[in-house]
């Protein structure tokens, strides 16, 4: 079986199973089998598939036909850039973060102390570290998660200091210029419209928060005002329908901001300690 035909074959099966994207799909997780870059299947796609990576690529396959999210099977997830090592310990990171971290980037100054509230993968606080020479720092409460987020970090060299705890507690009042979050924002009562591959596999301390999906949100804003010195930047990302609670949350910070994602939707906020 040539290249070509392992990923019509991989595309059939997964179009077969109801898998979207079928073909980019089958074409990642034979890339993944071969171990090399998608652009290989292009240049090589006369060649025969070997013993060895058609057993792989049947197996990932497998995998993904059971609803296993494709990220989760091959551990790799891109962001702003790079390559992030992801399991099922930690939150898949989506294009939408890439917009808080894109607006943080030209907001945040070398040399600043910034705290990564809820790393998951480290995708933020490594990305910010490298961006931004500002001093980066990440806490979880989940040793799992950190234990992912410090391979990326060592991989990708990035300095960040990480440490287990939850939220902020582990910080002194007004030691930090910046906090960034992504916590957990998904209502208990929309567990059953996700879709199945991340409500059965994505971490639920990583999704859900709460009847409303705020309650992250009404510890960390005070939170973040005591570590924060006047001035102190707060930016996190939230969920559809949640800005006009956000922004109340919100109303002794001082210039707050909402960002909208690519699809107009309010997707994250950041606001200034007040003096």
């Amino acid at each position: 079986m040539t290249l070509k035909a392992a990923v019509a074959q991989g595309e059939k099966l997964l179009n077969d199973s109801g898998v979207p994207a079928a073909r980019l799909t089958a074409e990642v997780l034979l890339a993944h089998a071969l171990r090399q870059e998608r652009v290989y299947l292009i240049s090589h796609s006369g060649d025969e598939l070997g013993d060895t990576a058609r057993i792989h690529f049947g197996r990932y396959l497998h995998e993904r036909v059971q609803g296993k999210p494709t990220q989760y099977v091959t551990r790799r997830q891109e962001f702003y850039g790079r390559v992030f090592y992801v399991a099922p310990g930690v939150l898949i990171p989506r294009p939408e973060t890439e917009l808080l971290v894109e607006t943080l980037v030209t907001r945040l100054q070398p040399g600043q102390r910034v705290l990564d509230v809820g790393v998951g993968s480290g995708c933020i606080c490594a990305t910010l570290a490298l961006e931004t020479r500002a001093q980066l720092f990440g806490t979880d409460i989940s040793a799992d998660a950190l234990r992912i987020a410090a391979r990326n970090v060592d991989t990708l060299r990035a300095p960040v200091l990480l440490a287990q705890g939850d939220l902020v507690q582990a910080f002194a009042p007004a030691s930090l210029d910046a906090v960034v979050s992504n916590p957990p924002y998904v209502p208990e009562s929309d567990r059953a419209t996700l879709a199945p591959e991340v409500r059965e596999w994505e971490p639920e301390g990583a999704l859900f928060a709460g009847r409303d999906g705020l309650d992250a949100y009404r510890r960390l804003v005070p939170d973040a005002a005591r570590v924060l010195r006047p001035g102190g930047l707060l930016a996190f990302e939230f969920g559809f329908g949640q800005s006009p609670a956000i922004q109340e949350l919100l109303r002794e910070w001082d210039g707050v901001e909402v960002h909208s994602d690519l699809a107009g939707i309010p997707r994250f906020a950041l606001a200034r300690r007040a003096n």
